[in-house]
């Protein structure tokens, strides 16, 4: 990727020889390689390797650590799976396969993945993260979710198979990063080095036609990067670093230049690098009395943090200052931006996201996710904001030409409609005459299919909510021991509002439901409604099919219990006839039932004729047809 200057990997040359080795010659070049953080030359030794001695465990384990150490996360997903499946058991992989599964989008694999390793973990920084990482994607049907509005365009003229990312715009010119050639090759992700180019501002669908390289900026051999001014474009802090060679210099840091005499002073170091640390990603705030940036200095929070160094009347920078841990995470913050009316953006790896790097907006010192289509699984950073309403910004999202690309976007001139279901969990028991609140009781979220697409916890309270899709049919189930499983749905469908009807740029529509837990009391019997015949038949009609298939959805949300499922007539008529159309008819039942996917040992039919009447000696037509009903009980509940 090109937005490799986020670590501080060098990686030094190698003349690959890809002679009529062995296995181990090769293994051998490939370790040489990855010591010296080498990590793309390193791949094509380990690949020569594998070809050669089959699927090992600890070759696929490496060539994943190439792809994770030189942040191509989501390349190394298929050989930590190979690893793992070939019984190379190193503890790191556990986790790193669940962070790569991420990163392709698998969210549920990678839940599963991370929540076994949080268990199972003996490493603390990684089980921290692992926790971390499982709390973040319990917050992800809500950032799906969450649309910002905007709508993205791929700069395809601009973009090439290289690196486009850190767009500025400067005096009518896009001004960004690439690792476009011609040039010398950059060994960690055979990608060329970065220098700093412009192109003239224009329609997204043809801008980047002429490209220039910014003069006076760019060195060979060393990556230029990440560009930001002030003083209305006279002053230009930008990011420099990893040579590539062992003995060069190994870190980045900032970079200040001036436009002077209709040129680019020669650029001098920052006094506020550290020189033990790689220091980045800067941005001016609009006035230009602040500077923000990205380092992995020891005083930090994790690994990459955003600190603020403040600019005085003379030009002299202050020792800078973390943003602290409302802000920076255990994981990586950088490509910090501040845009025209001061807000702060960030991209993080460590806040709740959807897959590598998202983007994220800071609202009263809160950092807020930016939602789709503006995030994705992949990395998503370096925005910049025009005005409020357009800007680019840089990904390596799936879709994409090159490693990463830039993306214009602007804001949809439709009306957005955000919908919601909040409710409340219950629970009545037999002798209880009133509900009760069932606080912190999880809750699922299924499609109209019953898979599950996201799960929470009621409050102290019992209250819940998820975010819902437009024109789309949902289920809500709870479940408690000892209760029936509670189940409602709920449905946006038909239930937009009309673009003239909406106040707002962003509208929020919200449903309302509430979960019932019903108490199971064995062998007390329950009625079925609505369950009619015909005249003298047992056929299933199809009205009755419609409750008979809420009674099969019962029995699937609570698997454990066994039912009775009873049918019942009036007293008119011959008992001995009574009776057998009363078992007809239950046993109708239960083989519809069954035909559903039951288990005919989980239910009995039992026709009881008119022997157990509601009414004793009905006499009106009310009291007759309450007599003749269909009921099932619990028999039997599996241990």
């Amino acid at each position: 990727m090109g937005h490799y200057l986020k670590r501080t990997s060098i990686f030094l040359g190698l003349v690959l020889v890809l002679g009529s080795c062995g296995a181990g010659r090769y293994l051998s070049k490939g370790d040489k390689g990855f010591a010296q953080e080498q990590y793309e030359r390193a791949i094509e030794f380990y690949k020569q390797a594998l070809s050669k001695e089959g699927n090992s465990g600890e070759i696929n384990y490496k060539i994943a650590e190439s792809y994770r150490l030189s942040n191509r996360l989501a390349q190394a997903e298929p050989f930590y799976k190979a690893a793992l499946d070939n019984n190379y058991r190193k503890e790191e992989g556990y986790f790193y396969y669940g962070m790569a599964l991420k990163a392709n989008g698998k969210y549920e694999a990678a839940l599963g993945q991370l929540q076994d390793y949080a268990r199972i973990g003996s490493k603390p920084q990684l089980k921290s993260l692992a926790l971390r990482e499982v709390e973040n994607l319990s917050q992800l049907s809500g950032i799906l979710k969450k649309s910002s509005g905007f709508e993205l365009q791929n700069l395809e003229v601009l973009n090439t198979e290289g690196s486009e990312f850190a767009p500025y715009v400067l005096n009518n010119e896009l001004i960004f990063s690439s690792t476009r050639g011609p040039g010398k090759e950059y060994l960690g992700n055979g990608e060329g080095f970065l220098n700093i180019y412009a192109t003239t501002l224009g329609d997204s669908a043809t801008m980047g036609g002429a490209v220039r390289k910014l003069e006076g900026v760019n060195t060979d051999g060393l990556h230029d990067a990440m560009a930001t001014f002030t003083d209305e474009g006279r002053t230009m802090v930008f990011a420099r670093g990893n040579e590539g060679t062992k003995k060069g210099r190994r870190n980045v840091d900032l970079y200040l230049s001036f436009f002077r005499s209709n040129a680019w002073t020669e650029p001098k170091l920052l006094n506020i690098n550290d020189p033990r640390a790689w220091d980045s990603s800067p941005a001016f705030a609009p006035d230009g009395k602040t500077l923000y940036f990205a380092s992995d200095r020891k005083d930090g929070l994790g690994g990459n943090d955003i600190y603020k160094s403040t600019i005085d009347d003379n030009g002299r920078f202050s020792a800078p200052v973390n943003l602290g841990p409302d802000i920076n995470t255990p994981g990586n913050e950088s490509y910090v931006y501040v845009g025209p009316d001061g807000t702060l953006y960030v991209a993080s790896d460590g806040l709740p996201g959807l897959g590598g790097m998202d983007l994220f907006r800071i609202e009263d010192g809160t950092p807020v996710n930016m939602g789709t289509p503006i995030n994705s699984s992949g990395d998503d950073f370096g925005v910049f904001f025009q005005n409020a309403f357009t800007g680019y910004l840089s990904s390596n999202r799936e879709g994409g030409k090159g490693g990463d690309d830039i993306y214009a976007f602007s804001k949809s001139q439709r009306k957005l409609v955000n919908f919601f279901v909040d409710g409340t969990v219950y629970q009545r028991r037999d002798k209880d005459k009133e509900q009760t609140v069932v606080p912190n009781m999880p809750v699922v979220l299924q499609n109209d299919r019953g898979q599950k697409l996201a799960e929470t916890k009621a409050d102290a309270e019992g209250k819940f909510s998820f975010p819902l899709d437009s024109a789309t049919a949902y289920s809500l189930l709870a479940e408690k021991e000892g209760f029936f499983a509670a189940r409602q749905r709920v449905t946006t469908i038909g239930k937009m509002p009309p673009q003239n009807q909406l106040p707002n740029e962003v509208n929020e529509v919200r449903l309302t439901a509430n979960l019932v837990l019903n108490e199971i009391v064995k062998e007390k019997a329950i009625v079925l409604e609505n369950i009619f015949y015909d005249f003298d038949k047992a056929d299933i009609r199809p009205d009755a099919a419609e409750e008979l298939d809420k009674l099969v959805e019962i029995l699937v949300d609570n698997p454990r219990i066994s039912i009775e499922l009873s049918s019942h007539t009036d007293s008119r008529g011959v008992d001995i006839y009574n009776q057998d159309l009363s078992q007809r008819r239950a046993q109708s039942a239960v083989n519809y039932i069954i035909s559903k996917g039951i288990d005919r040992a989980r239910i009995t039919a039992k026709g009881y004729g008119e022997s157990r009447p509601v009414v004793r000696n009905a006499k009106t037509e009310e009291q007759h047809q309450r007599n003749r009903r269909t009921e099932f009980k619990v028999v039997r509940i599996q241990e």
